[in-house]
């Protein structure tokens, strides 16, 4: 619910590791950015330029599924890029965590609608379907970053954040341990 990780190792000297602040400040953060914001503007270059050329030559049946699969590419790489932007402002102290983890409720990180299955999907140009796989790879990148992050928030740090360091708990209770 907030916008660090923790790690602890009892309720006695527990310690907290706001992943979120760590990994925003980290070269792999700049790496998933870079990458991300590539994503989006390769995207855009792509559907202004050789996208409109090829829609041109489908099917109109085609044309449709191509339409509504790069809306839907559109609307999933706005998405990632308003994560991206979050959790660098965030990180660069534009906001306050209270307003990062407000904002990122908006952003919707859709694990689902995979359009394989789509009918007529494999006739779509190779290089839409390229950034269609490309831009879910890179949801679920953030996806799983998005979960580590929101893991046990910034807050006070309850013992089941840490399932090690709850049954450690567990058996110092039980066998009278004092550390």
């Amino acid at each position: 619910m907030g916008w660090g990780a923790c790690v602890g190792v009892s309720s006695l000297n527990s310690v907290t590791v706001s992943f979120g602040e760590r990994f925003a400040a980290s070269g792999h953060f700049d790496e998933v950015f870079r990458d991300g914001m590539a994503l989006v503007e390769r995207t855009a270059v792509y559907l202004d330029g050789q996208g409109r050329r090829e829609a041109k030559s489908l099917t109109p049946a085609l044309a449709v599924v191509y339409a509504n699969e790069s809306m839907r590419l559109t609307s999933r790489l706005l998405e990632i890029a308003s994560w991206l932007l979050l959790r660098r402002s965030h990180s660069t102290g534009d906001i306050t965590s209270e307003d990062a983890h407000v904002r990122r409720r908006c952003i919707k990180l859709a694990t689902i609608g995979r359009p394989s299955h789509v009918k007529g999907f494999a006739e779509l140009p190779q290089s839409l379907r390229k950034l269609i796989d490309d831009s879910f790879a890179m949801n679920d990148r953030i996806v799983r970053l998005d979960r580590a992050i929101e893991t046990c928030g910034g807050r006070e740090v309850p013992d089941t954040c840490n399932p090690v360091a709850a049954q450690v708990q567990k058996l110092q209770q039980a066998f009278g341990a004092t550390h």
